[in-house]
């Protein structure tokens, strides 16, 4: 296989109930056919659908990559959350990844949001890589606002939490907050010396699916397919591009190519599957398990 030029991080799969039709054996497949050695899902605050993933992107050597797509709570605007991407590098990033998670679920949901705070990340963050989350993020928040300040502040603060491993995410899928955040994000990542990665959400594999994905989100949000004046926050583009297609777009930003490929090999989660991981129980002193379990059956 020839050298990549690009590896899709940031897919939702069908466990992304209310924005994806991805379904997993066909997303290896599809990185399979685009001669992609590796892929990620990234589904939005879960991590549903790792185990069964992880079987099929082996069973077809592809190298499967875990993240979340993550909701980060704006203090500012309470009902306009920010977004980033979290990307499992090691056994310890999942172990973190999995404690923010359940954090997020029992002390951080807000309207149905499992949402992170950001200074949880003060915390040790070994094995996790972070980008920005594009025009979604807080970083990419501040510059569509014009806001230079607060964007050099955040990316630096979020640089120190995650030494090495803190990437500024540009995408480019049609819609105009994309382009003019990808300008930004470039000139900002030149400013502090930041690496810039170039990213396609993923919500549908082919071009002729959009229609049945806008049907999907619609369920979810109980709307009308037909309704002229739904909120539409997705694009026709959001498909499985191929490595072609992204070298294109990003013609312009190579390095934000090489470092999607870079971050790919960064990744390596190893699981062992089908045996019993039990918790360690502890006993009173002097007293085996078996002794203990034999003692409380007998009460």
């Amino acid at each position: 296989m020839p050298s990549p030029q690009f590896v899709h991080l940031r897919v939702h799969s069908e466990f992304s109930i209310t924005d994806s039709i991805v379904r997993i054996e066909p997303l290896v497949e599809a990185a399979l056919a685009a001669h992609q050695p590796a892929v990620a899902i990234t589904d939005l605050a879960n991590l549903f659908g790792w185990v069964k993933f992880y079987r099929a992107a082996r069973a077809r050597g592809i190298k499967p990559i875990l993240g979340v797509d993550a909701w980060l709570a704006n203090e500012s605007e309470r009902e306009r959350p920010h977004r980033m991407l979290l990307l499992a590098a090691d056994a310890r990033g999942y172990l973190r990844l999995c404690d923010l998670l359940s954090r997020a679920w029992l002390v951080g949901e807000h309207r149905g949001r499992a949402e992170m705070q950001a200074r949880w990340f003060d915390e040790p963050n070994h094995g996790l890589i972070l980008l920005s989350g594009a025009q979604q993020g807080d970083v990419g928040q501040a510059l569509l606002a014009g806001n230079h300040e607060a964007a050099v502040r955040l990316a630096r603060q979020w640089a120190a939490r995650f030494p090495g491993a803190y990437y500024l995410e540009v995408q480019r899928t049609g819609s105009r907050d994309a382009e003019t955040q990808t300008r930004e994000a470039a000139r900002l990542a030149a400013e502090l010396g930041l690496p810039v990665v170039a990213t396609h959400p993923v919500q549908f594999l082919r071009p002729e699916e959009f229609r049945a994905h806008e049907a999907r989100v619609c369920i979810a949000e109980g709307e009308i397919l037909a309704n002229p004046r739904r909120p539409r926050r997705f694009t026709e583009e959001q498909y499985f591009l191929s490595q072609a297609e992204m070298a294109e777009r990003f013609a312009d930003l190579p390095e934000a190519l090489a470092n999607a490929v870079e971050i790919a090999r960064r990744c390596s989660l190893p699981m062992t599957l089908g045996k019993a991981r039990l918790p360690q129980f502890p006993t009173p002193p002097g007293i085996t398990l078996d002794e203990f379990l034999r003692a409380q059956a007998a009460r």
